[in-house]
């Protein structure tokens, strides 16, 4: 069910769908409507595509993904930008939402979006990013099928249709392939205080640079395999390339069975025996704040699969970014969330960017992974979560 935001070719992710910025004639065009149909096979994917144009701006329909690594490729007709008075975001948003319902009834476990429209159709890529941000959140955290709400027509049947059930929304990873940093709002006094925050607390002298950003990767749970030596003397961070599967059940043992004394605790209660296991300390903070897992889970943009793991404990731990993407969850204040890494043996540090991005969102009351995410991003550091 998390929401990622990479740097990646899409043409080249190992997911079930990629979705294609097509034009409503379906032909070959540029950018990544004609990366995909390269990559697909060109040909192949014309003959598809025609016996499924015209679509309307706005619709969603797939065809087999070829020789791409997706086994399905959803093509979707995003708006011409138009200034925003003709009606450019409401299709915008159509794109998204047909996509993925499209994506659930092809029983998808991961599907992977281009920035649609932000290219030569001109949508200014900061508001493109808004809308793409919203609607997939809105649609992971819906539990409804959402109608196709293009203009009414008979929709085409697509050929990769087969009348197969939906699938659990809920069980979707999506994958947005963001490349251009101009798409991250920048220069607004937030951003300012962010940089100055930064500039204020971040130690970036104590030790040699190089070592210092292996040391950050390191402990932010990286392999030795992701840190790449350019020759040079800096290192560069490859972003990791497995793509989660579908995710499983939670336990079916009720919060009642586990090992978790009454739920009526306060967070300083429930945080003051740091020496219990990691998920019991975290199952009462969920109970003290009157939250259900699900609404922990998805507020920390991990999937039900990863949360499994940590509430049943078995001597998992899970790792910094996901403790504090559940400390964001649970809205701790910056003491609280470092009791929480505690319990975990980590600890935030100064001498790592990450950490200070993070503390400087919990100081200024903004608890939103997503949010802190797209800063992250911007700054070409690790996500929360998952």
């Amino acid at each position: 069910m998390p929401l990622h935001l990479v740097r990646q070719d899409i043409t080249r992710l190992d997911v079930d769908a990629v979705v294609n910025a097509a034009n409503t004639a379906l032909r070959m065009g540029g950018g990544v409507c004609g990366a995909i149909f390269r990559a697909a096979g060109a040909s192949r994917m014309q003959k598809a595509c025609d016996r499924l144009s015209p679509i309307r701006t706005g619709q969603a329909v797939a065809t087999a993904g070829f020789d791409l690594p997706a086994r399905y490729v959803i093509h979707t007709a995003g708006p011409v930008w138009q200034g925003g008075d003709h009606g450019e975001e409401t299709l915008l948003r159509a794109c998204y939402r047909n996509s993925l319902t499209l994506a659930v009834r092809l029983k998808c476990s991961g599907i992977a979006f281009p920035l649609i429209s932000s290219g030569i159709y001109g949508y200014p890529k900061t508001q493109a990013l808004d809308v793409a941000v919203d609607e997939i959140r809105r649609f992971l955290d819906s539990s409804e099928e959402t109608p196709d709400e293009t203009p009414d027509e008979s929709p085409k049947r697509n050929d990769t249709d087969h009348g197969v059930e939906p699938a659990d929304r809920t069980d979707l990873d999506v994958y947005l392939c963001v490349f251009d940093k101009e798409a991250f709002a920048a220069g607004t006094a937030f951003d300012r205080q962010l940089r100055a925050y930064i500039d204020d607390h971040y130690v970036a002298s104590h030790t040699d640079s190089r070592r210092r950003r292996m040391m950050e990767m390191r402990e932010l749970g990286y392999p030795n395999d992701d840190i790449v030596n350019d020759g040079e003397s800096e290192l560069r961070l490859e972003s990791p390339t497995p793509l989660a599967q579908s995710a499983t059940s939670l336990s079916p043992t009720p919060r009642s069975a586990a090992p978790v004394s009454a739920p009526h605790y306060s967070q300083r209660d429930v945080l003051a025996d740091l020496d219990e296991p990691f998920n019991v300390i975290l199952l009462r903070l969920i109970d003290s704040k009157g939250l259900s897992d699900v609404d922990v889970y998805k507020r920390a943009n991990i999937s039900r699969k990863l949360f499994s793991k940590i509430r049943c404990g078995n001597g998992y731990m899970p790792g910094k970014k996901t403790v504090l993407a559940l400390a964001i969850a649970l809205r701790l204040d910056l003491d609280e969330t470092d009791d929480l890494l505690a319990c975990a043996g980590y600890a935030l540090s100064h001498s790592v960017k990450f950490d200070v991005i993070v503390e400087f969102f919990i100081t200024h009351g903004v608890f939103d992974v997503l949010t802190i995410n797209e800063v992250l991003f911007r700054y070409d550091q690790p996500l929360l979560g998952q």
